[in-house]
């Protein structure tokens, strides 16, 4: 197994896990569905298109700044000539056409991911973000991501390089003992908590969305004082570790 090393960073994210329509959800962290979907647009992996080759990936993500939440207020249909569609295939009357929406964010957050797979598989997923068939977004089509996205390919323990080797932009006391918080598959035994979240995909068709769960759990590690830098300092040492994989 070897792996990538992405970094999300946006101003605005959102990862759904159980949304409807007129309350569109988002987790704290990225959700399953929502790398794969990141990964599947950048392959250009239509909706509906079988999903197998992303069974065998697995994900780990460092919860670098976990953001701030917000909701954004939206209105649908309204001024529209025929109105809003009912489930019976008629149209609502022009009073009741306008429908609430509301959509929730994560705002400035930065998150970590080690993506761990096959070489090989790896290798396509490498050459996929780097010239995207369509753009990759951080869980809505409206979150494009910041770069650098991809910071290293075929590492050979990606994991490993999240706990000791990438920055993160931190600023930390003189008397802190630096940590952060990793979201892994599966249950952990020092978890500080352990849930169950169905957002594995089998379908992302548009009329046919179908979902399994998995356990996940959430676990907070110490991390090296010298990995927490700001300023020029951090973007200097996020540069140099890009670097160490050319």
């Amino acid at each position: 197994m070897t792996g990538l090393v992405l970094r999300l960073a946006a101003p605005l994210q959102s990862w759904g896990e159980h949304s409807a329509f007129t309350n569109r959800d988002t987790m704290r962290f990225p959700t399953r569905s929502g790398l794969i979907g990141l990964l599947a647009a950048a392959e250009g992996i239509g909706r509906g298109r079988p999903l197998h080759a992303f069974e065998e990936l697995r994900f780990t993500v460092r919860i670098d700044r976990p953001g701030v939440p917000m909701v954004d207020f939206h209105t649908v249909g309204g001024g529209r000539a025929r109105g809003v569609p009912t489930a019976e295939g008629k149209y609502r009357t022009p009073e009741t056409a306008t429908m609430v929406t509301r959509r929730q964010y994560l705002a400035d957050a930065i998150f970590t991911v080690a993506v761990e797979g096959s070489a090989s598989r790896v290798a396509e997923l490498a050459a996929a973000l780097r010239q995207p068939h369509w753009h990759p977004y951080l869980g809505r089509r409206s979150c494009p991501p910041d770069q650098p996205m991809l910071l290293r390919e075929q590492v050979a323990d990606p994991v490993a390089d999240l706990h000791e080797r990438v920055p993160l932009a931190r600023r930390v006391r003189k008397e802190e003992d630096p940590s952060v918080e990793f979201v892994t598959e599966g249950a952990v035994d020092a978890a500080d908590a352990v849930t169950e979240l169905a957002d594995v995909p089998d379908s992302f068709h548009r009329f046919d969305r179908r979902y399994r769960t998995r356990t996940v759990s959430i676990t907070g590690y110490p991390i090296p004082r010298k990995l927490c830098l700001t300023g020029a300092d951090f973007w200097a040492s996020l540069t140099a570790y890009m670097q160490e994989g050319q």
